[in-house]
């Protein structure tokens, strides 16, 4: 075992005699994570609002507000569990790696209760009761306790920068077939279509889907805990309580980490809103929701196309410059496609492929700024706080997931959808063309000059 003890004191041990050399095992187990984790967060960001509006019958006000309620739980939480990451005493299989092991199980079966169809049934105070628990459940303590020790694990996988940057694009390529998997088979099981012409959600499917999407989570979770390997450890040398404040303001000194915090938190707003209203597009504007696993296809093909590409992209005119591009190129197509009120669908489908370019190249590379932010922070305050900056990084993509669904819910309130309808009228079906257009626009505009 070789050891060495920095500046600051803080002991670092790098046990390379007991561990296999990092390889493509490490990158397999870290994209596996990822997918384990969106199968219930992309479920959720896609088709949560979809299964309180259209099963359980709830406003889309009343979801806005538990949604946005659940990030203020999460403001704790969240930074909470990054804290007792960094500062537990490693378990025998890791310090990050260990609560993968523990919560795999826990976040597949609070996932899962979230939907089930026969809470329709009950009182609407029951059924918010339902909601609020459930979501809470998996959100707010089940998810966070497993995504903030996966996302954090990457700064010990490897302590080489282009290993972190091969783990984050192998991570990417996670999400992208978790999001191909979920966004191709879920419009075919979930949605029919009535002899009316209407197209309707299946509830019972839901809930059977929401259980097998759970159950391949675990294996997923598992596949990433028995791929994976820490490699570099962090001995913490005893300190004085540190207040909230003093983390605060520590934090505050990180100016990468708060570019990333906007640049991200507005991205995933622009994203899942259009994820979420794309659902209501496809149902009640372009009426025929069955397209919709087409559409998934291909707005996950720039990502897939651009992998191999990735390294490539980045070295050459680095990652914060390719990630402001890309977000540049993703809203000039989205407010092309507003200007123009696309009725086809193969037209619709070409626009967004070229915007799935400019998304798909920030997403690829994301996550290697964030290995590279918990370094400097290091450098910033001679601390080493993996799980407390990731855990920040985090709450700003639930913040931007809550906006997402919580404005999508307001939204609808405010344009005149009813959940009970059968159909939208005309009027109503154009609003959520201008809300599923416009408003991912203006938001990826806005991250280009986040990260300018």
């Amino acid at each position: 075992m070789s050891r060495t003890v920095d500046e600051q004191g803080n002991v670092r041990e790098e046990r390379a005699e007991e561990v296999r050399p990092f390889g493509i095992r490490d990158k397999i187990g870290y994209m596996f994570g990822d997918f384990g984790n969106d199968f219930s967060f992309i479920f959720a960001s896609s088709y949560l609002m979809v299964f309180y509006t259209k099963v359980l019958g709830l406003s889309g006000y009343a979801v806005g507000m538990l949604f946005l309620g659940a990030r203020f739980v999460d403001a704790f939480t969240d930074v909470t569990m990054g804290r007792i990451v960094d500062h537990m005493q490693p378990a025998k299989d890791g310090r990050f790696r260990s609560w993968i092991r523990r919560m795999c199980i826990p976040v597949a079966v609070a996932s899962s209760i979230m939907y089930l169809y026969f809470v329709r049934d009950w009182a609407y105070g029951a059924k918010m009761v339902y909601v609020v628990i459930t979501y809470l459940l998996w959100s707010s303590f089940c998810y966070t306790a497993i995504n903030i020790p996966y996302g954090s694990m990457a700064s010990v996988i490897s302590p080489e920068v282009k290993d972190r940057a091969s783990l984050s694009t192998f991570r990417s390529i996670g999400a992208s077939l978790a999001g191909l998997a979920i966004g191709v088979l879920v419009p075919l099981i979930v949605y029919e279509t009535d002899q009316a012409g209407n197209q309707i959600v299946l509830p019972v499917r839901f809930t059977v889907t929401a259980f097998v999407f759970g159950a391949l989570a675990v294996v997923c979770y598992v596949l990433c805990y028995t791929l994976c390997r820490e490699r570099v450890f962090f001995q913490k040398k005893e300190e004085k309580g540190e207040s909230v404040w003093e983390m605060l303001g520590s934090l505050g000194r990180n100016r990468p980490l708060l570019s990333l915090v906007c640049a991200a938190l507005v991205l995933l707003l622009a994203t899942l809103m259009s994820q979420t209203m794309n659902n209501y597009l496809f149902l009640d504007y372009f009426k025929n929701a069955k397209a919709l696993s087409f559409v998934n296809v291909v707005s996950i093909g720039g990502t897939l196309l651009l992998a191999p590409f990735i390294s490539t992209i980045a070295s050459k005119f680095g990652k914060k410059e390719a990630g402001a591009v890309g977000m540049l190129v993703a809203g000039i197509v989205y407010l092309l496609l507003f200007f123009l009120r696309v009725r086809s669908i193969p037209l619709f489908m070409v626009l967004l492929f070229l915007g799935t370019l400019g998304t798909g190249l920030f997403n690829l590379i994301v996550w290697a700024f964030i290995t590279d932010i918990i370094d400097y922070q290091e450098v910033v305050t001679g601390k080493r706080e993996d799980g407390t900056v990731y855990a920040v990084y985090s709450f700003a993509r639930k913040v931007g997931q809550a906006l997402a669904g919580g404005l999508g819910g307001f939204v609808l309130t405010a344009i005149g959808y009813v959940s009970e309808a059968p159909a939208q009228t005309e009027a109503v079906a154009e609003r959520i063309y201008t809300v599923a257009t416009l408003v991912p626009g203006a938001c990826y505009l806005n991250s280009h000059f986040h990260l300018k």
